[in-house]
Order: C-alpha cells, then sequence, then structure tokens
C-alpha cells in the first residue's frame, strides 16, 4: 500500500545493490516524491535509468544532491571523506546526511567535519546484502527482516534521526540505535571476521597445485560453497572496510588466531572430549540465530 512521502527529494550516491535495492524499496513503499541517483560509473548511471531505478541520473555528485532533504552515500566506506567534500557545498540547509557503510566510527569522523552548519548527519548501516553488486543487482525486498543500524553522534537533531528510523522501519527494516565504536566492535566479529576468514581459506585453495584445486571446486561441500559466496563479494568495499576498522579488526582477529591456536592443540594431542565442548557451545548460537529469523 503505497504511504506518505517522507522526503520530497533524495539523492543516491551510488548505485549498487545497496544503492539500488534502496531506490526500489523507496519507490515501492512510496517514501520519496523524486529520485536523483548519481555515481562516478558512467555505465551504473545508465543502467540505473534504463532499470527505472531512479527519476534522474548522473555523475555531477553536486548537482545531484541540490535541493535533496536526504542524501545517502552507498559508496565503499573508503571514498566518505572526499564524497562529503565534495557535497558539502551544495546540501541545502536542514539535509540529512546519511549512509549505508559498515564502519561507522569512520564516518563521524570523515563526514560530519565536513558538513556545513545546519546539514544532519544520521549514518546508517542496513545489515543486508548479497555477492552480487551493480545496479541491476538491486531488489527491494532486500531490508525486510533484516536489522538496520543507527549510529548518530550525541548531539545530533533527534528530528533528524527520526525520519532516517522510520525510512528504515517502512521498508521493512529492525532498527536498532548504538554508538559508533560499539557498532565497529560488534560488526568486526558478526561480520568482517568471518569476510577475512573466507577470503583468506578461498585463496589458500588459489594457491594449491591446479589438480587439487579442480577437485577442490568438483566436490566442494557445503562449507567451502559457502565460503566461496562470501569471497564474491565487492573487493573495493571490504578492503575499505578492513582499512577503516583496522583495530577492532585486529583485536577480534588476535582473540580468533589464539581460539584457533587451542583448536590445534586440541586435534594434535587427540582431546575429542575438548572438540566435541567447543562444538557443542558453537550449535546453541547457531539456533539463536534461526529463532532470531536471521538465518
Amino acid at each position: 500500500m503505497e504511504q506518505t512521502p517522507l522526503f520530497g527529494r533524495v539523492a543516491l550516491i551510488g548505485m549498487g545493490l545497496i544503492g539500488g535495492s534502496l531506490a526500489l524499496a523507496l519507490r515501492q513503499h512510496g517514501l520519496v516524491g523524486r529520485l536523483v541517483g548519481a555515481d562516478h560509473n558512467p555505465d551504473h548511471v545508465t543502467q540505473a535509468l534504463a532499470l527505472g531505478l531512479v527519476d534522474e541520473a548522473g555523475t555531477d555528485l553536486g548537482l545531484a544532491v541540490r535541493g535533496c532533504d536526504l542524501v545517502v552515500l552507498a559508496t565503499p566506506v573508503g571514498t566518505f571523506a572526499e564524497l562529503a567534500a565534495t557535497i558539502a557545498p551544495h546540501c541545502m540547509p536542514g539535509a540529512i546526511v546519511s549512509d549505508v557503510g559498515s564502519v561507522k566510527e569512520l564516518v563521524l569522523r570523515e563526514i560530519a567535519p565536513r558538513l556545513p552548519p545546519g546539514v544532519h548527519l544520521v549514518p546508517a548501516h542496513p545489515i543486508a546484502g548479497t555477492e552480487h553488486s551493480g545496479p541491476a543487482a538491486g531488489f527491494a525486498t532486500l531490508f525486510q527482516g533484516r536489522w538496520c543500524i543507527l549510529t548518530p553522534a550525541a548531539d545530533t537533531d533527534p528530528s533528524a534521526v527520526e525520519r532516517v528510523r522510520a525510512l528504515w522501519l517502512r521498508v521493512g527494516s529492525m532498527v536498532e540505535v548504538m554508538t559508533a565504536e560499539h557498532h565497529d566492535r560488534v560488526l568486526a566479529i558478526t561480520s568482517h571476521l568471518p569476510h577475512l576468514i573466507a577470503y583468506t581459506i578461498v585463496d589458500t585453495a588459489v594457491g594449491l597445485e591446479e589438480s587439487t584445486q579442480s577437485e577442490v571446486i568438483k566436490f566442494s561441500a557445503s562449507g567451502f560453497r559457502d565460503f566461496t559466496r562470501i569471497a564474491a563479494s565487492d573487493p573495493i568495499m571490504w578492503r575499505d572496510i578492513f582499512l577503516n576498522n583496522r583495530e577492532a579488526v585486529l583485536e577480534i582477529l588476535q582473540r580468533f588466531t589464539e581460539d584457533l591456536t587451542a583448536l590445534q592443540r586440541a586435534i594434535r594431542r587427540g582431546e575429542g572430549d575438548t572438540l566435541q565442548e567447543v562444538f557443542t557451545r558453537t550449535r546453541g548460537i547457531r539456533r539463536g540465530i534461526i529463532d532470531a529469523k536471521q538465518a
């Protein structure tokens, strides 16, 4: 059912999976009057227009954000500082700038100082995605039943936070508000470390001799298939995530390395009880994810 628009004019900077999906969701739920897309890649601009994701699109970011009451950055987090400097002079007073990045302390550090007074920053992170990318990868139901985390600074205008919260609720997400620091620590274990492990395991397979490589692909069990799906994610996006959340990732990686060493020792020593205890304990996490409908 069509709903009252939350925003008159919205600019989406970045026409990839998340930007494209958000465009479709905003349209489906009638949350925007006019939708503007912008991307540095002319092919993405052409595709976004051809697919009907946006009403207008181009490569000029300053032009795209003019007159918009909401601007959403949907590009790799390593681009945020440059994007903020580019769009800042063109943002109208009272506009809200948000994002969909997986690292939030970076957003407060790189975007907030570059925005003019009267422009509100409300960082957001929808925890949803696939291994696919580009405008054609988007779909309107991507965010339904998924969490979106908001990490506004303490002095952010509450009405701006509420409007961004309402947007994500109305596209089907569940919304949580937390500090940027806490977000980055939580995502380091739930998202960033698993991706790092997946990239490592698949890269290890790449390094095997050719005959063994072909058998790995031929006889892939579900575990390895899952790792290859994760490791197929956008390499630029994940490069930027690891570089910009390095402290939290390195801390969690150190703890993981210690736990892995303990398991290695248990296998070497034939300590079956230790292995069974760990494997039994970890089953509870999977059950919790299923119960939370996040499987």
